[in-house]
């Protein structure tokens, strides 16, 4: 190995939009989203080791540090598995998400041992099945994995290229309310909505802006009626128009999500939400490069 330290970046994922399009015959549902990546991460490191291990420090470490299975670990073992390879590596992970909060948090560190293990350990799976192995992780690995703009299908494995998007700055804020997905799925209710129609680029925010306008994420209103502080949390990301373009909850919740004109004026509403509630999680700025040379 030319280097004695590896590491990556696991950024949040979000739901740009989300429809629940139908179900399949063992109970998963299918969905249609649109799926972009904020410059907030998580960071997972390697180092050499005779065993496999993992050590998570970070503002939301504590509450994964009580895992036994963690996805990371779990996704290691499969790829040494899939590689024929011995599981030896000294994993550091710096949770900087919050947990169980619709911006694949977990997924995203998952994607990111694949990622990162293959580097290190000297291998490289053929693309097909990689794919696979992620997908038998979580319907989000898949997306994470690559971490740019995707069209998401399928119960998550169905990646398409999302169209062209154009520039703008992106706000997270959480409440500190865990929202487990499988329990908003369970409270979900009413029809199911059909994919809509999605041009071949977007020329402005503006354009955007619109076309979301006309979608929605069928998840917010069963996350709602279980965690009632979103609803609360999209009120004072709204009463910031016009600086905030949009606002809306990302995956399962809790974690909602605003779009500005740019990443300076998302620090600025970034500021002026963290100002009302301090005890929220807040996160302003731009989105995630997945070229490590544009970084």
């Amino acid at each position: 190995m030319a280097q004695d330290r590896f590491a990556e970046r696991a950024p949040a994922k979000i739901n740009l939009y989300l429809h629940v399009t139908g179900k399949r015959a063992d109970g998963y549902h299918l969905l249609d989203s649109l799926v972009i990546f904020a410059d907030a991460a998580d960071t997972l490191s390697v180092t050499a080791g005779d065993d496999l291990s993992l050590i998570i420090d970070g503002p939301y470490g504590a509450g994964l540090a009580l895992e036994p299975d963690n996805l990371v670990l779990r996704a290691a073992q499969r790829l040494a598995q899939a590689a024929g390879c011995p599981p030896a590596a000294h994993l550091h992970l710096t949770k900087n998400l919050p947990l169980a909060s619709g911006i694949g948090g977990g997924s995203a560190d998952a994607a990111a041992a694949l990622r990162l293990l293959q580097r290190f350990w000297g291998v490289q799976l053929p693309q097909a099945q990689l794919h696979q192995l992620a997908a038998s992780l979580g319907a989000d690995v898949p997306v994470c994995l690559a971490s740019i703009p995707a069209r998401m299908a399928g119960i998550g494995e169905v990646l398409t290229s999302a169209p062209s998007l154009p520039p703008c700055g992106l706000v997270l804020v959480n409440p500190g309310v865990a929202v487990p997905t499988p329990a908003v799925f369970k409270a979900r209710c009413g029809d199911f909505t059909p994919a809509p129609v999605l041009p071949s680029g977007f020329a402005t925010l503006d354009e955007l802006v619109a076309f979301l306008a006309d979608v929605t994420n069928d998840l917010e209103a069963p996350a709602l009626s279980l965690a009632p502080v979103i609803g609360e949390l999209l009120a004072v990301l709204r009463g910031f128009a016009p600086i905030t373009r949009l606002a809306r909850m990302s995956g399962s919740g809790a974690t909602c999500f605003a779009l500005t004109a740019t990443a300076a004026e998302a620090q600025q509403l970034a500021n002026l939400v963290h100002a009302q509630r301090p005890d929220w999680f807040v996160w302003g700025g731009g989105l995630f490069c997945a070229n490590p040379a544009l970084r």
